[in-house]
């Protein structure tokens, strides 16, 4: 992802569902113009998810996810299948691709159901409707009435339904505005705008050590000067090592300083005790809503025992560095802390386990490259099986003995 490019959590993710052969992937390429899947007469030729960012007019910026067919058979097929049910955790808006020959099928109706039980927004679409006359479309309906023909209740709605070709184009143009109109009214979020008043000054301390990305900042560090720049905020941004200098050379106090959550305890022996502190990994939580959750979890840290179990979760895949903070330094801080023998595990990307029963807590990252509907899933997931829910910041705040101060500020 290029520094100016729409973060893949900040994009609507549009899921493209259906059974075998119904041309989910046709479709997506007809929707983009573009050949990003591929296409065959074979059944099950799309095996994995295949996700696709891209700009695509009238929608804005979007991620577009063609997905294995919901009706795949044997150990293969289950495999498929578990990992379309994973596309459903992270989709904002979903297309269920219908034939149009065959009409719905209990695949289909299935998937109706599962995009009812998440409170998906989705459209049917009926595809192969080539060089036949098109039924007459189905209006959308908000209301409670009763189910129209076609239509599949979602909550107090009715599916809206639309016929098209991926093949010879009909339609396509027709659909593309039935999702932006579908698109959710994005309230106006900040990572950290919304806590200083133009010509505020923010101090931004970055780590560069050995688990830093080479030659560039991570997504929260850059999100952050984003925002503030656009706050219109003065934005210094200085290593752990320079920001007693750094502060010193300030002809007044900053409004707040934001650290990388590694170096809170340095940065906060530095930092005098009248100026607020806290770190991009808190302010992530802020941001996709689950600070509240983040922080009444971290109060299991406290209680655990040993032999207890800890998942410590990223939404991302990495190269894995020789201090890193997941699997390393985490683990680590929760040992001298606890004092306790306890058993760490780690998953990463979409291994999110499905039963979290057997941790005592999960530490989850702060979730940057997941959108909010994955991220506050996971929290609520976690929460409803009665397991402990924190993100790493939280969790070494606390373990720092900094929390307080640290979300005093935003904790709002």
């Amino acid at each position: 992802m290029g520094m100016n490019d729409t973060p893949s959590g900040e994009r609507i993710h549009i899921g493209f569902f259906g059974k075998r052969n119904a041309g989910k992937s046709s479709l997506l390429n007809a929707v983009t113009g573009q050949e990003l899947a591929v296409v065959s007469e074979t059944e099950g030729t799309t095996t994995d998810p295949v996700y696709k960012a891209m700009e695509l007019l009238p929608l804005g910026p979007v991620m577009l996810i063609d997905t294995p067919g919901f009706d795949d058979e044997g150990a293969l097929g289950e495999q498929r299948v578990k990992k379309t049910r994973q596309v459903l955790e992270k989709t904002d808006i979903a297309v269920l691709v219908a034939d149009a020959v065959t009409g719905m099928t209990a695949c289909d109706n299935e998937l109706a159901t599962l995009f009812g039980e998440r409170d998906i927004p989705y459209l049917i679409v009926y595809n192969k409707c080539d060089g036949r006359s098109l039924p007459e479309r189905v209006p959308v309906d908000v209301s409670a009435g009763e189910n129209r023909k076609d239509g599949i209740r979602n909550e107090n709605k009715i599916a809206s339904v639309i016929y098209v070709s991926a093949k010879t184009g009909v339609g396509i143009h027709d659909l593309k505005e039935r999702l932006a109109a579908m698109l959710p009214e994005k309230e106006e979020k900040h990572l950290a705008a919304d806590l200083v008043k133009p010509m505020d000054t923010v101090v931004l301390v970055v780590p560069i050590d050995s688990a830093a990305p080479k030659g560039r900042l991570i997504l929260p560090q850059q999100q952050a000067i984003r925002d503030l720049l656009e706050a219109g905020a003065v934005t210094v941004v200085v290593r752990e090592s320079e920001l007693a200098g750094a502060l010193a050379k300030l002809k007044e106090k900053p409004a707040f300083v934001i650290t990388d959550s590694q170096a809170f305890e340095e940065v906060a022996a530095i930092v005098p005790a009248d100026i607020p502190l806290t770190s991009f990994s808190i302010l992530m939580a802020r941001y996709k809503g689950f600070l509240d959750i983040a922080v009444d979890g971290v109060r299991a840290i406290d209680s655990l025992k040993d032999g207890d179990r800890v998942l410590i979760a990223e939404g991302c895949t990495h190269h894995r560095q020789c201090d890193d903070i997941g699997t390393v330094k985490i683990p680590r801080f929760l040992k001298k802390y606890t004092g306790k023998n306890l058993i760490v595990e780690t998953s990463s990307g979409t291994g999110f386990p499905d039963d979290l029963t057997p941790y005592a807590l999960v530490i989850h990252c702060g979730g940057c490259m997941l959108n909010e509907r994955e991220v506050l899933r996971r929290m609520r997931f976690a929460k409803r099986q009665g397991v402990p829910v924190t993100n790493y910041g939280i969790a070494i705040a606390q373990m720092k003995g900094i929390l307080g101060r640290s979300i005093e500020y935003v904790h709002v």
